[in-house]
């Protein structure tokens, strides 16, 4: 299965704290970590792992954090295209609490791929299947030459400028920056599916699919969403049956929930 995925990278603080901060108040981390996130790597590098490999097509600043994200999404299979940009690295500060819940503070504009990026665009025409996490109406176009397009609603305004066809739209029915409402895109999605954390989520057409339980002790939701959206990519490019693809893309996205942070990097004592 030859994959790929369109999308922005932030590099990410994890703190672990037993509670959110309240206004005024003030919380102790006792575990941190860092290492690239955002919704581009946490698909990616699920992509890799369901397909071996796993190209993606993003913008990076010229400066260490960059430099520190490409070398690690490297390291697990992906094939990282980068249009280098004079801005620094978005970068985000991660509250989980101790329930496992993430609280996300991003700072910096988020550097995304465009169409006229000097990047292998042609190649999107080879592969099986393009997950859309970012961009702009450009790349999008290069996106649908794939044989199958998946996208996230968070970018809205982007899928409406370039008004191509997706084969699926993956949204959140809980989240009102990843909701999806019918005549909000023209042509609409083949297929939209909006989870909805543990009672599962609704497909349309196919209904209401069930969550699966986590496989482990969970350690937080950051990036459950990409991963599932990833693992439905994935399976529909498979053609899978459509039940069967979302039981698919519903257990990896239970297993993220037992991989620390983004990409399941050890974390250490403060």
């Amino acid at each position: 299965m030859d994959v790929a995925v369109v999308g922005h990278v932030e590099w990410c603080e994890f703190l672990r704290v037993a509670e959110m901060p309240l206004s005024g108040g003030i919380v102790h981390a006792h575990e941190r970590w860092e290492e690239p996130g955002g919704g581009g790597s946490v698909a990616a590098a699920q992509l890799a792992r369901l397909a071996g490999s796993c190209t993606f097509f993003t913008g990076l600043g010229r400066d260490e954090l960059g430099r520190r994200a490409r070398e690690r999404l490297e390291s697990l299979g992906i094939e990282v295209h980068a249009a280098p940009s004079g801005e620094r690295t978005r970068r985000a500060v991660v509250h989980v609490d101790a329930m496992g819940e993430r609280t996300i503070t991003v700072i910096g504009r988020k550097l995304v791929p465009r169409g006229s990026d000097a990047l292998p665009w042609r190649e999107l025409a080879r592969k099986d299947a393009v997950y859309f996490v970012s961009g702009d109406a450009e790349a999008l176009h290069h996106a649908r030459e794939a044989r199958m397009l998946v996208a996230t609603p968070r970018e809205l305004d982007t899928l409406q400028r370039a008004s191509v066809e997706l084969d699926a739209l993956v949204g959140s029915g809980d989240d009102e920056g990843e909701r999806y409402r019918p005549g909000d895109l023209e042509p609409p999605p083949r297929l939209v599916v909006a989870t909805a954390g543990a009672l599962g989520g609704w497909a349309q057409p196919g209904g209401p699919y069930r969550a699966v339980p986590p496989p482990a002790e969970v350690e937080d939701t950051y990036g459950c969403g990409d991963s599932f959206a990833a693992a439905l990519t994935f399976a529909l490019a498979e053609e899978q049956p459509l039940e069967d693809a979302l039981a698919f893309a519903a257990e990896y996205g239970a297993e993220a929930l037992t991989r620390r942070g983004s990409l399941g990097r050890d974390a250490s004592p403060v």
